[in-house]
């Protein structure tokens, strides 16, 4: 049990660094390029995945799996599904309960996260 609390702690930590790539970039994109806000939570949160892939690979699950290739795209496809949460429950939380949009977005962060540990040490890490 420690080991996966430990394997959880390092998750949260490369995903608060995947947070702070996935707002910076939103916030840029959204407010300096004035992009659509979804399109640019997309940009945010695909960047913060390859970061995340690259460290949690080395830190967190300490693999040494030879095809990357396939264990990334293991990784995407976690991610990807783990967007479409992320998208949703950032459209339903913002459009639907009124809350504002980078509040809207930590919360649905926040839940992604439990998606995306439990599904990546049994589907991509395994």
């Amino acid at each position: 049990m420690d080991y996966l609390f430990l394997k959880f702690i390092r998750f949260s930590i490369v995903g608060f660094t995947g947070m702070l790539i996935d707002f910076s970039l939103t916030y840029v994109c959204k407010e300096y390029l004035k992009w659509q806000k979804y399109i640019a939570n997309t940009i945010g949160f695909s960047v913060a995945v390859c970061s995340n892939y690259a460290l949690n690979r080395y830190w967190t699950f300490g693999s040494h799996n030879p095809e990357i290739g396939e264990e990334f795209a293991s990784f995407a496809i976690v991610s990807i599904i783990g967007l479409l949460i992320n998208n949703g429950l950032l459209w339903f939380i913002h459009q639907r309960l009124g809350i504002s949009f980078y509040f809207a977005k930590l919360i649905a962060i926040g839940i992604t996260v439990l998606w995306n540990f439990f599904s990546n040490l049994c589907f991509t890490f395994n």
